[in-house]
């Protein structure tokens, strides 16, 4: 019994139908549904030459179910304290019990002005309020409603979205690098506070995903990306949703509470690949 946050599009659709495939139930969260979209994506929809934003919650849950799984949509804005608090209640209603979260939901593209790579003094500060209110903020309040629900069980597993490359800096965006070490910090708090009671918190780190934007972005698709050498080190969301997937079913996973674990490390433990049956080395920077 899964909830994963922010899995209209990118990671945590990856990650909900690899959950899918696994054959668990996941609540799938997001603004974006078939019948209204998201509406703050409007400058990376143009930087990205797109008409409309990919993905919705409904089509996340539908393709889900069809490898196996039962996929529940809710709408749900993780920047509101009052609808994330109503989407814990009608889990614990629903299903009396919660096994794993994913903390997934991320506004940092919502900022994005097509500029990564620029001194911190020339980065404007709309985007520390993306990445860190609508970012590190969502991980916060989703944990605070799931510890509770996980602690009286006596197990039970959160899991971060983030990006770590042992230590090193992330030059060019300062604001990304500050929110990414606060995760990584976050996860590992929550483990000291929880591992007495049974609850693993970790991180997982992908590299370099070819996301809905990435490959509109290259002006490409998932069928044609090996066309674009310079995506050759890209691998897919799903890489990153097998690795949760694996680390939901490892009944030991409490051994790996506190750390960021790179998926390409965890696809060596545990022997799973890519779609395309690749294990895709490590993103270093």
């Amino acid at each position: 019994m899964a909830i994963v946050t922010g899995a209209s599009r990118g990671a945590g659709r990856g990650i909900a139908i690899e959950l899918g495939a696994a054959g668990a139930t996941v609540y799938v969260t997001g603004r974006s549904t078939r019948a209204e979209p998201a509406t703050s994506y409007e400058d990376i929809l143009k930087r990205s030459g797109l008409q409309t934003l990919p993905g919705t919650i409904d089509e996340t849950a539908e393709e889900l179910t069809r490898h196996g799984g039962r996929g529940i949509p809710v709408r749900c804005d993780h920047t509101r304290d009052d609808e994330v608090a109503a989407l814990f209640a009608r889990v614990q209603r629903e299903q009396g019990r919660l096994d794993l979260l994913v903390n997934n939901a991320w506004g940092g593209h919502e900022c994005f002005d097509g500029v990564f790579d620029a001194p911190f003094w020339e980065h404007a500060l709309g985007q520390w309020d993306a990445m860190f209110d609508r970012g590190v903020r969502n991980h916060l309040v989703a944990s605070r409603h799931a510890a509770p629900l996980m602690v009286r069980q006596g197990r039970g597993l959160i899991v971060a979205t983030t990006f770590r490359d042992r230590g090193r800096y992330l030059r060019g965006n300062l604001f990304y690098d500050l929110a990414k070490a606060a995760m990584n910090r976050l996860a590992f708090g929550m483990a000291e506070e929880l591992k007495p009671h049974g609850v693993t918190s970790l991180g997982v780190s992908p590299g370099w995903m070819r996301t809905e934007f990435v490959l509109a972005g290259h002006h490409t698709d998932e069928e044609h990306w090996r066309e674009r050498p310079e995506l050759a080190r890209t691998e897919s969301p799903r890489y990153l949703g097998r690795a949760v997937a694996a680390l939901a079913a490892d009944p030991d996973v409490l051994r790996k509470t506190g750390a960021v674990h790179r998926v390409a490390d965890l696809a060596q433990e545990y022997g799973f690949t890519d779609v395309d049956g690749r294990q895709v080395p490590a993103f270093e920077i």
